[in-house]
């Protein structure tokens, strides 16, 4: 089979197309003929070992110290299921399914293995392959700093640093799901899209600061690690949180936080999704509560043109890899 694959660690031309052995389903397996994946910041992050501050020594024990010890990238995907193994009995031959393999990659290939009990369902009907694909990552960290760490609430006001990114969008439309008043900071080229998917206010912030707007926060969700605590204090009302998805590693440890006397909180961390947050969102994408955007699509020929384009770091949601036809079994 074909897939990208990256034998060393470095810029997006280290990502090459090449011939792999197809993988065998084994008796508790599912065989994916993947139709679409993306290329998301994690798949940067591994590629180039480009860490958040203070991580940087963690790269190699976690990708593999020497070269990386999972060659094919992509944590996310959607395909037909093509062969199942003997004791599966949750999928069958001709599932359209969408996946999320985690830190374990794998998706940036023309087939990928799947455990029946693992983070697979069928694909929400009215999503295209790309949308599925994209449904993963972006939706499962936006819902844990949301959700499971922020505890949002009905009628909270949430503020959205990098409104139209990945995790952004889908921040807007889950806080707009949940019952939140929504304000979105992006570029002015973005500001209708992030209104259209669900935002009350957006702001560019190449024209105004959000810090000088006079309005304050339940929940300020930073997708970029551009906003430390000391800049957003002001705008946290009280028992605020500021929920920062690309923290560094003084944030996870709670430094430059606020003092504990002030009921405020600064929430860094790694999001753990289960299956039961990849149904939920499947559930809202069926309702139409939540889409994922997709800005580009590649073919896996060009995996390392995607890479470059996600390294420019102006994409808005997802980018994805077209990797397959549902006929091309």
């Amino acid at each position: 089979m074909k897939a990208a694959i990256y034998r060393k660690y470095g810029p997006p031309q280290v990502i090459e197309t090449a011939e792999t052995p197809r993988p065998t389903p084994g008796p508790h397996d599912i065989l994916v003929k993947v139709q679409a994946s993306t290329v998301s910041s994690g798949d940067r992050r591994a590629r180039s070992l480009n860490m958040p501050a203070g991580f940087g020594l963690m790269g190699r024990p976690v990708f593999g110290m020497v070269a990386p010890r999972q060659p094919i990238l992509g944590a996310e995907l959607s395909g037909v299921v093509v062969a199942i193994g003997a004791a599966v009995t949750r999928f069958r031959v001709n599932d359209q399914v969408f996946a999320f393999t985690g830190a374990k990659f794998g998706c940036h290939a023309e087939y990928r293995v799947l455990p029946e009990d693992g983070r697979v369902l069928l694909k929400p009907a009215g999503l295209s392959w790309e949308e599925a694909a994209a449904l993963s990552f972006g939706g499962t960290t936006a819902l844990y700093f949301l959700k499971t760490r922020g505890n949002i609430r009905p009628g909270d006001s949430v503020l959205v640093l990098g409104a139209s990114g990945c995790v952004g969008t889908a921040g807007v439309q889950l806080a707009r799901h949940f019952g939140a008043r929504v304000t979105g900071v992006c570029s002015a080229a973005s500001k209708a899209l992030v209104s259209r998917i669900g935002a009350d206010d957006v702001i560019d912030y190449r024209a105004q600061d959000f810090t000088e707007t006079g309005q304050s926060y339940d929940l300020i969700l930073d997708t970029a690690g551009t906003a430390p605590y000391g800049r957003c204090e002001q705008l946290l009302k009280p028992g605020g949180r500021l929920l920062v998805v690309q923290g560094t590693l003084a944030q996870a440890l709670g430094m430059g936080g606020p003092r504990k006397s002030s009921g405020r909180k600064l929430i860094s961390g790694v999001a753990r999704p289960g299956l039961s947050d990849l149904r939920l969102l499947a559930d809202l994408a069926e309702t139409g509560a939540v889409r994922p955007v997709v800005d580009r699509s590649f073919p896996l020929a060009m995996a390392a043109e995607a890479h470059a384009y996600v390294e420019e770091g102006h994409k808005v949601g997802s980018v994805v890899l077209t990797i397959g036809s549902p006929n091309s079994f």
